[in-house]
């Protein structure tokens, strides 16, 4: 029996993965191409609010099926939200400084988001009252892959609102 120079068996082998991944690409859900726009983010982002600034950190977890933002505002409260896909969806599970959590979850996602991914809230846990500060909905915008706009809704006292944040890209190694 004559033998296969190893090399050969190697770079069939390393054809079939190349080949194997292209497929898989091919096949990636509608909801897994909305992560991956989130995934984007991983980094280091800056921002103003109110005269407050912001840091933002994005960061791969759980063998990367999480992404978790991590908010600094100077001399305030950190704050994270975690991503992930759920099925046809994504969710964001909102750690708030007013001591809640909002849970949100975009509509079914039937096709590849380009820029836009939008949460609304499904139901908040650790509120005192009805009536406590609670965020209802987040819109991520990539702008650019350098600009992110995000803009959060809220209610309070039964009266809604929307708080509109604008991020810049940190160069590599800036931010920690």
């Amino acid at each position: 029996m004559r033998r296969v120079p190893q090399f050969v068996v190697l770079g069939l082998a390393s054809w079939a993965l190349v080949g194997g991944r292209g497929a898989l690409a091919a096949q990636e859900s509608p909801s897994a191409a909305a992560f991956g726009l989130l995934t984007s983010l991983v980094g280091h982002w800056k921002g103003v609010f109110r005269g407050t600034d912001i840091a933002l950190t994005y960061t791969l977890t759980a063998n990367s099926s999480a992404l978790m933002e991590e908010s600094r505002p100077k001399s305030e409260p950190v704050m994270i939200t975690m991503f992930t896909v759920d099925g046809d969806h994504l969710i964001a599970t909102h750690y708030c400084s007013a001591r809640n959590q909002p849970h949100m979850k975009t509509e079914a996602i039937t096709q590849r988001p380009t820029r836009q991914v939008t949460f609304t809230l499904e139901r908040v846990t650790g509120m005192r009252t009805p009536d406590d500060w609670h965020n209802t909905g987040l819109v991520i915008i990539l702008e650019d892959k350098d600009h992110l706009t995000q803009e959060w809704t809220y209610q309070v006292k039964g009266e809604t609102g929307k708080n509109v944040f604008h991020f810049t890209r940190e160069p590599d190694g800036v931010g920690s």
